[in-house]
């Protein structure tokens, strides 16, 4: 479930950064890298584990899909963590800049 998970994830991130390349406000391309890697790290580990358990590796009990889901539902949520503060930290529109020194009348 976590390759399933960060494989629909950088998918999903791809078709949007395509539809919007170039522009490009948003750095989405970053968040599509975070994804794509994580994704090929679960695939790593995926052929690892099959190499390992055999035939036992498609027939998972529902709680071990249950606690992998949440394991990529944390890795998603935690690249798009990291995606916002280097959204923050680079600020291409500007929006932080004009927060922060914002005059007061």
């Amino acid at each position: 479930m976590t390759l399933l998970t960060t494989v629909f994830a950088a998918i999903i991130c791809t078709i949007i950064w395509y539809k919007t390349a170039p522009k490009s406000d948003m750095e989405i391309g970053i968040l599509c890298w975070i994804y794509w890697g994580a994704s090929l790290m679960w695939l790593a580990d995926a052929i690892f584990e099959y190499a390992k358990i055999q035939a036992e590796y498609f027939t998972p009990a529902p709680a071990d899909m249950l606690n992998d889901l949440y394991l990529g539902l944390s890795v998603v949520a935690f690249g798009m963590i990291i995606w916002l503060v280097i959204l923050l930290v680079k600020d291409p529109k500007g929006v932080v800049k004009a927060a922060l020194f914002k005059k007061k009348n």
